[in-house]
């Protein structure tokens, strides 16, 4: 080919694929897929499915996040509940490697209780508030799910909602 022909057209695959800057930056956030459901919405000529993702993310240092985010596929749907947790980043204050206090929070039918626990102790929680408090950082507590729910999604953001709670320690 001559030398004015663009570069897209040698090859004959047509366009290069689009490289985003967040596609080369290393993310420090680990993340975890923690409920992934197909939803169906009937239209007149039938059903149309789509499947939504509940995503935490978290440094361990203190940053996490919880993103909700429908798509055709499963893998669109984790790239946007991914970005929708990054919108959602919180900074809770670690004490060490639990937290500084006692705290309770509740969210729509899922009630939490996440309380400190000694050096060594290890994180006893179970389900979405382990998920949560593992990329959150915490090493050292005890979680309960006290609400009547088992939906994975109210149990995590009820879990964001007792460590917005929490203060600084002294």
């Amino acid at each position: 080919m001559d030398n004015k022909t663009p570069q897209r057209m040698q090859g004959g695959r047509g366009r290069r694929p689009s490289r985003r800057r967040e596609d080369f930056i290393k993310d420090p956030f680990k993340e975890k897929v923690l409920d992934l459901r197909r939803v169906t919405r009937v239209m007149a000529g039938g059903k149309r499915f789509k499947f939504r993702v509940t995503l935490v993310i978290g440094d361990e240092e203190g940053n996490v996040g919880v993103g909700i985010a429908k798509g055709a596929d499963v893998q669109s749907a984790i790239q946007k509940a991914k970005r929708d947790a990054k919108k959602n980043l919180y900074k809770i204050p670690l004490k060490g490697r639990t937290i500084p206090h006692e705290v309770q929070a509740k969210f729509s039918a899922a009630k939490v209780l996440i309380r400190p626990a000694p050096k060594g102790n290890g994180l006893k929680a179970g389900g979405a508030a382990r998920v949560v408090l593992l990329l959150a950082g915490v090493k050292d507590a005890t979680a309960k799910c006290l609400g009547r729910t088992n939906n994975k999604l109210t149990n995590a953001l009820a879990t964001m909602k007792a460590l917005k709670e929490l203060k600084q320690p002294e």
